[in-house]
């Protein structure tokens, strides 16, 4: 599978998680894969696993690609995530084997205010 084959997978993944589709958004995942996230300490096993957890998610949820980035193997995809309408800005780290995620993994981080004492040299962001 080359570059332009997983970043069409990936499109198709980001796209089924915003719409809500948990059958074509875990395609992308091998059967074994893990799923992490640090910040939680949490670590899920399985494709099957990893939908039964979204699923479960009782929030309303809504992905906006911001950019991937990677090659080969190795993929980054920087997501804004909207848990009922609260911003979470999201790296997601997918490693691939044979065309399928091995192993993902999510840190997710909060947004906050701006720093006055940088305000001079900064352009917001919308």
């Amino acid at each position: 599978m080359g570059d332009d084959d997983v970043r069409a997978a990936l499109s198709r993944h980001w796209a089924a998680s915003d719409a809500n589709d948990f059958a074509a958004e875990h395609q992308i995942y091998r059967a074994d894969a893990v799923l992490e996230y640090p910040q939680s300490g949490e670590r899920i096993r399985g494709r099957a696993n990893i939908e039964a957890s979204r699923v479960a998610q009782p929030n309303a949820k809504r992905f906006t690609v911001r950019r991937m980035l990677g090659g080969g193997d190795l993929w980054i995809s920087e997501l804004v995530l909207t848990y009922d309408g609260k911003p979470f800005y999201v790296v997601s780290i997918m490693e691939f084997v044979g065309g399928e995620v091995v192993r993902e993994t999510q840190y997710f981080g909060d947004p906050f205010e701006p720093g006055p004492s940088r305000a001079q040299w900064v352009e917001l962001m919308e």
